[in-house]
């Protein structure tokens, strides 16, 4: 209880404690309290002390639970085996939490795992993100946090580090100060913490980074030693060296990011588009799920990470395109070079975990079954080089891009025959259990495991002649770690006992009996067994430095590796789904000709697709959109009739064209865009006392307030969440506000049941109206998801109504209310009394920002 006592002093407060006694990790106090509501086991107590036990070999599942409930877990574990009469060394081995830890059952193997540091003073934002398990580290600063704090979003951070009173201080800003607002939502709802200020100081911070680095400037990085997002780095590097109880060793690079690089979009975006996740919280449904078709885990995440900062270089979007036409056009080696990925292991994670001291042998497993795969790897991207040219109109060689990633490749013959060599096929995961040192490569571990198996069979010797000499059939040599060796004997035989037995134990089964030879036999195996653990462990470090020497050539070539399967990926999607090749330029066009819903559209095939919609084809539709001349696309009509998919559809389109995929549309061509805003669909944010109305207005707002020249925005039913003329006035006023930006503007679509906004088609020379068609029989009406020029002359509310299911006495009250309105009889019996004449909304001829209401 002393080494508890003296470990648990210098934990940061609520950390729980697993302490290794035995064959179980113990929580005492207030520890086992918490951790027994937390993880459901029985408390018990000891000397009036709580304690609650969790069994060492399923350590990782309750971690994972802990972590996944926002607490910090420290492990303190036994450095040496139990010996009688003597005190076990224990020692802190870590502290793990939601955004520090590196074991492979503790992250997603598909899903980057961040650890951030914000620090927001004299009204600039710093910023800077480290992936632990792969060794990814980035800085960021910006005057303008709307612009940093998009990306940081589609990262999503486990854990996040800010100054000490920080959030408190984010929290109760007034409700103007947008930017630190922001701040304080960005971090609601993430495991925070808090560390005293002075750990985020730029000149601390560069001393701190500099020598996790192991360089003595930055300029190499292209860093200057006083930026700004130095501060937070340093943060993030001491946090991450107090968790890991030593300097985090797989810190290599560190990279400035700058927003002005990438397309930008906010947390309303990737919600409202459903980009990483559906609107039931899964990934299924999102764009990520419709086009992740990677193998590796690697590949997982740098596809995650390319959607969450899609590109604006136009040439490094080209190449990536042209790599995967040049895969598409050999479909017999695509699938070859798919095979060939599955068998390439996670590198990055296998590399940090053994770059700080997480080692197990099937780590070094991983590496040799991936070094096995490259010279095959490095022979099939090659060979696509040999194929015949793709049937697209490519820029530049479009055989360099293929080249560039198979000479990034790096073959490590050397090394993979070395691990060969030395591992075993099959492999444990704890290095004490020994065997993973392949028979032959060490003259010396075969000596020693020679010893062992001899005195096996001795021991199975000895059993066979005790029961011979004293005639107890059932008398069994066993082993237990307390006692060693024993012979056991039922209670039933204790009479044919010789005197030569020597009693160790009594049990309720009988008596256990040890003997001279016994003895001796045993100090020979146990010697033996420990000799031969100690030498493959240090065979297995050998092994190790081995692999760490060579760290560099495996990161670029699981690199390259990783990219190679995202395109491949995309390759497979293309010849699918029929995608095409979007032209980018630095035009203000957007032009999609049939261009499609790349969800919806594999939703439509799916299994688990509702029956009334299984099996439908996609209809494929047009747009024309442009900043100087169809700036603004008005898009009504009835609800089902596919107006949100439209205007959603032609987002997602521009996202994917802008991360170098190819698209699902016969022809596309698209100006970079630099940011996409959407304003789509209802809800609620009563936790912050937000109504639906509230959140409307705030994400409305936020566009009207960033957006650029070079924006998409897409609106759909802006002012549904008030009264009709309010909201119908705020719409009108939106549109006119986009509208009236010199003479060009943000590409806007905007789908509305305000019949009155198509009026402004007369008026604002940049906007033109659409809508989706519908066909009318026997007051029913057919959804054909066409959008075709001009607008909706009525939105078939009272229809829709019926389809859903609304009794026909509803039905039937409706349609009479409805005539009765629309021919602006007020005498209509209804039910309110306080029925208002219907009033007219027209725009006086040549001047479109003034609005009648007659």
């Amino acid at each position: 209880m002393q080494q508890y006592f003296e470990v648990k002093r210098g934990l940061p407060p609520g950390t729980l404690l697993l302490f290794r006694l035995g064959d179980f990790f113990e929580m005492f106090y207030e520890d086992a309290d918490a951790g027994s509501r937390l993880l459901g086991l029985t408390l018990t107590r000891r000397q009036d002390a709580p304690m609650a036990g969790i069994p060492y070999h399923a350590v990782d599942n309750y971690v994972s639970k802990l972590l996944a409930a926002g607490r910090k877990v420290a492990i303190c574990d036994q450095q040496e085996p139990a010996r009688p009469g003597r005190l076990v060394r224990r020692t802190l081995i870590r502290i793990l939490s939601p955004g520090t830890t590196l074991a492979a059952n503790h992250l997603d193997a598909g899903r980057n795992h961040y650890l951030c540091a914000l620090a927001f003073d004299k009204g600039v934002l710093r910023a800077a993100w480290l992936d632990l398990s792969t060794g990814e580290f980035k800085i960021a600063t910006d005057r303008h946090p709307e612009n940093l704090l998009p990306v940081l979003a589609a990262l999503d951070p486990r854990e996040v580090l800010v100054p000490e009173g920080s959030l408190e201080a984010w929290r109760t800003v007034p409700h103007e100060q947008t930017a630190v607002r922001a701040l304080h939502a960005f971090c609601t709802g993430r495991a925070c913490a808090e560390l005293p200020g002075y750990h985020f100081d730029t000149a601390a911070g560069a001393r701190t980074v500099m020598e996790a680095l192991g360089v003595l400037n930055l300029e190499g990085f292209g860093l200057s030693h006083t930026h700004p997002g130095l501060g937070p780095a340093g943060a993030l590097v001491y946090y991450a060296t107090e968790h890991l109880c030593a300097r985090p060793e797989n810190l290599r690079t560190l990279q400035e990011y700058r927003s002005t690089h990438t397309l930008l979009l906010d947390p309303a975006t990737l919600r409202n588009l459903e980009i990483f996740q559906s609107a039931r919280g899964t990934r299924d449904g999102s764009l990520l799920g419709a086009i992740g078709r990677t193998v590796t885990a690697a590949g997982a995440r740098l596809l995650e990470r390319w959607l969450a900062a899609p590109t604006l270089d136009l040439a490094e979007i080209r190449r990536r395109q042209t790599v995967v036409g040049e895969l598409l056009a050999q479909p017999p080696r695509l699938a070859e070079l798919h095979a060939l990925l599955r068998n390439v292991r996670d590198i990055p994670r296998i590399l940090g975990r053994l770059q700080n001291r997480l080692r197990n042998p099937r780590e070094l497993g991983g590496v040799k079954d991936t070094l096995a795969q490259l010279p095959a790897l490095i022979d099939c991207v090659g060979s696509f080089e040999a194929g015949p040219v793709p049937p697209v109109e490519l820029t530049g060689n479009p055989r360099a891009a293929i080249r560039d990633l198979q000479v990034r490749i790096t073959d490590l013959p050397a090394l993979r025959d070395l691990l060969r060599r030395a591992l075993a096929d099959e492999l444990p995961v704890d290095l004490l259990e020994g065997g993973y040192i392949r028979g032959g490569f060490d003259a010396e571990v075969d000596r020693l495991r020679g010893l062992t198996r001899d005195s096996k069979t001795w021991l199975s010797d000895l059993e066979r002649s005790e029961q011979e000499r004293t005639g107890i059939k059932s008398l069994k040599v066993r082993f237990n770690s307390v006692f060693g060796y024993y012979l056991e004997v039922t209670k039933a035989n204790l009479r044919l006992v010789p005197d030569d037995y020597i009693r160790r134990q009594t049990t309720v089964g009988g008596e256990r009996y040890v003997t001279e030879a016994l003895k001796q036999k045993e100090k020979e195996i146990l010697h033996a067994e420990e000799k031969a653990v100690a030498r493959e462990l240090e065979l297995f470090n050998e092994l190790v430095t081995a692999v760490i020497a060579e760290a560099p050539a495996l990161q670029r070539t699981a690199d390259a590796l990783a990219e190679v399967d995202v395109l491949a990926g995309w390759a497979d999607l293309a010849r699918d789904w029929d995608y095409c090749r979007p032209e980018l330029d630095e035009s203000d066009v957007l032009e999609i000709q049939e261009g499609r819903h790349p969800v919806v559209e594999q939703m439509l095939k799916s299994p688990d697709v509702s029956p009334a919609l299984g099996g439908q084809a996609f209809v494929p539709n047009d747009v024309v959109l442009s900043c100087a001349e169809a700036q603004i696309l008005v898009v009504t009509g009835p609800n089902m009739a596919g107006k949100s998919t439209y205007i959603r559809q032609v987002a997602l389109i521009t996202l994917l064209a802008q991360i170098g995929c190819w698209v699902p549309a016969k022809r596309c061509r698209i100006g970079l865009v630099d940011r996409i805003f959407s304003r789509v669909g209802a809800s609620d944010d009563l936790a912050r006392g937000n109504s639906t109305f509230m959140v409307e207005m705030n994400e409305t707002a936020n566009i009207l307030n960033n957006y650029t020249v070079r924006s998409l925005i897409i609106l759909d039913e802006i002012g549904r969440g008030t009264s009709t003329y309010d909201g119908l006035s705020i719409a009108w006023a939106v549109v006119e506000h986009l509208h009236h930006h010199a003479d060009r503007g943000p590409r806007t679509l905007f789908a509305t049941h305000y019949q009155e906004l198509t009026q402004l088609e007369k008026h604002l020379p940049r906007l033109r109206n659409c809508s989706v068609a519908v066909k009318e029989w026997n007051d029913d009406i057919v959804f054909v998801r066409r959008v075709v020029p001009g607008a909706a002359d009525r939105s078939y509310g009272i229809q829709v109504a019926r389809l859903a299911g609304l009794p026909l006495s509803v039905i039937d009250r409706a349609k009479l209310i409805l005539s009765k309105l629309e021919s602006d009889d007020t005498e209509v019996d209804l039910p309110a009394p306080d029925a208002r004449p219907k009033r007219k909304l027209t725009v006086k001829p040549g001047d479109a920002a003034q609005l009648d209401l007659l």
